[in-house]
């Protein structure tokens, strides 16, 4: 290999490549109409090319004055290091990043959201997104469409997938996707190829009030029937009333500092709340729900034929609730609660306590 000189420049033929002498990874190439120097090496198994510039340009000792510095940089890691830094991320990267985030909505999000790429799209963690692209999005949507049995992220079989699943995954995906977009030069996310599922809310309802009086009733643990009947009576979330500390409860409200979309929210409290809340001030708990030992709260009550999540139906199924109402008004609350009242756009705890103002439920 000669050194690359001006006079070995001008002699090159079309299609020749010369490589330096002295400069590793120095290198003139040859095309018809132009002669380009470039400098060449290997940086974590790829190759790595950088132009430097043209021949009649610049000349060969101002090339080699590039390229000396060029390799200065690959032997010092410097190009390695901005390599890296303008890789795009993995999704597995990206979903480290995502889930720090200060302002992501609660721990349960970040729980979900995990869990969501680790099981279903598992296949991708490993791959740069923006590999992933539009065919990869309606594929994976399609195939997680199917309900499957499988084990979920903490090793438990069970089923997974369906509609609701599928639609919820990619649109988790979606989010880190754009969260990566704010620092890193990517198209619009692929999930566009995706046709969304159709989804309604769970329409679930205790159709036999008097038989879910009945198994709480039955509970032996009356910090398990207080349980339940606090949930019937707020429409507070599983964990949200787990962990639900005596500091949040006050005469007329309670406080959530951090609920599953992230916002704070206080529930107006009335008698009947309290009724249900007083016999567990006997535990001397900091948790109102108190578990085994003092410190914690209820981890896992026992279970009922019905789930006390379906709080909307357990206000008054079918109509068939024991409540000093006539027809026509439970007819008018049982709208409010479902949500049919277009005129109020409530959550489920504002229908629910707007319920126990107006009327006492035979719990």
């Amino acid at each position: 290999m000669p050194k690359i000189t001006d006079t070995a420049c001008k002699n090159a033929q079309p299609d020749a490549k010369l490589w330096d002498s002295e400069i590793k990874g120095f290198a003139l190439f040859a095309g018809k109409t132009r002669k380009t120097f470039f400098f060449q090496r290997d940086v974590n198994g790829k190759t790595v090319r950088d132009k430097i510039g043209i021949w009649g340009e610049i000349n060969a000792a101002q090339a080699r004055t590039e390229a000396t510095l060029l390799a200065a940089d690959h032997a010092s890691g410097t190009v390695a290091k901005r390599l890296r830094a303008a890789r795009t991320p993995t999704l597995k990267e990206a979903l480290a990043a995502y889930i720090a985030r200060p302002k992501l909505r609660s721990n349960v999000n970040r729980e979900i959201v995990e869990g969501q790429m680790q099981v279903n799209l598992k296949d991708w963690l490993d791959t740069p997104l923006d590999q992933i692209d539009r065919a990869m999005c309606a594929r994976d949507h399609a195939r997680l469409t199917v309900p499957r049995e499988g084990k979920d992220v903490k090793g438990r079989t069970r089923m997974l997938g369906g509609e609701r699943a599928a639609n919820h995954t990619m649109k988790s995906f979606r989010s880190i996707w754009n969260h990566v977009r704010r620092t890193y030069d990517l198209p619009e996310c692929p999930t566009i190829s995706i046709e969304w599922h159709d989804e309604e809310p769970p329409k679930t309802v205790i159709e036999d009030f008097a038989g879910w009086k009945e198994a709480v009733n039955a509970l032996e643990n009356p910090v398990h029937q207080a349980f339940y009947r606090f949930l019937l009576f707020t429409g507070l979330r599983k964990s949200e009333a787990k962990t639900l500390r005596w500091d949040q409860v006050f005469d007329d409200h309670l406080h959530l500092p951090m609920t599953k979309n992230g916002r704070a929210f206080d529930l107006p409290l009335v008698g009947a709340h309290h009724d249900i809340l007083a016999p567990m001030k006997a535990y001397r708990s900091d948790f109102v729900s108190h578990g085994k030992r003092q410190a914690e709260h209820l981890a896992a009550p026992a279970d009922i034929p019905w789930s006390p999540h379906n709080n909307v139906g357990m206000m008054i199924g079918k109509g068939e609730v024991d409540v000093d109402l006539d027809w026509s008004e439970a007819q008018i609350i049982w709208q409010m609660l479902l949500g049919k009242d277009t005129s109020l756009q409530w959550g489920r705890h504002d229908r629910i306590t707007h319920h126990v103002y107006r009327c006492e439920l035979g719990v």
